[in-house]
């Protein structure tokens, strides 16, 4: 493995409820319902239908990428790019949090290697990256052929264990595993992100859910909250 400058720390986030007051896929689906896109009655319950399975972790990522990614295979990416544009300004920068830009830019700031890892996909969460400033993203990957969304993923989601496997071949890719950093951090709110949280050298619990805060509470990890008020969201 190639060897990081000395005292080098990775700093892992993930996204939703996390750095965001809120979950972008969630307001994707929202926002396509605004632009009259998507089937408010229908698109609303299967997605709460999911986002229950989801915090219960009884989610299965196949079927709901089936339902999450079909929309950006029924329109063209000129017009997902401006749709996007919209979302970004209406829907994502009102739920960045100002705690958790400043984490993130204090990571970036003391030479850190920053990634963002996060379920949702790629096409939602890329420019939500680049708006914190974050150069690396794992997510799940919005598979194209021809320059359009297929409406299916590419290669392992980034959920549960596969956060793992997507963060292990990125660092391999750079030369690099988990041993190479003299500090491995990852913060998340929820439960389904155990995996990672125990392959870390730092977990942290943002503003976590109950589950998470028991295990949290149990094994002496940190506990932070990035919100001005801690039950909002």
């Amino acid at each position: 493995m190639t060897d990081p400058k000395p005292n080098m720390n990775l700093a892992l986030f993930d996204l939703d409820n996390t750095l965001l007051c809120g979950d972008s896929d969630v307001a994707w689906t929202q926002f396509l319902i605004e632009e009259g896109a998507l089937d408010a009655g229908m698109q609303e319950k299967r997605h709460l239908d999911f986002f229950e399975q989801y915090k219960t972790g009884t989610l299965d990522i196949y079927e709901f990428l089936d339902f999450q990614l079909a929309p950006l295979a029924r329109h063209s990416r000129a017009q997902l790019d401006a749709w996007h544009r919209a979302y970004m300004e209406r829907h994502v920068r009102p739920m960045m949090l100002p705690a958790g830009r400043a984490l993130v830019d204090e990571h970036i700031a003391r030479g850190d290697l920053v990634a963002l890892v996060t379920a949702t996909n790629s096409f939602v969460t890329g420019p939500i990256a680049r708006e914190f400033g974050i150069h690396h993203l794992i997510a799940t990957v919005a598979a194209l052929e021809n320059g359009a969304f297929t409406g299916k993923p590419r290669g392992t989601p980034a959920y549960r264990e596969g956060k793992i496997a997507r963060v292990v071949a990125w660092l391999e890719s750079l030369g690099l595993d988990f041993d190479s950093f003299a500090r491995s951090s990852f913060y998340s709110d929820s439960h389904n992100d155990l995996p990672l949280l125990q392959k870390v050298t730092r977990p942290v619990a943002v503003d976590p859910d109950d589950t998470l805060r028991e295990h949290a509470l149990a094994r002496g990890w940190e506990i932070l909250s990035l919100r001005e008020n801690p039950n909002e969201g």
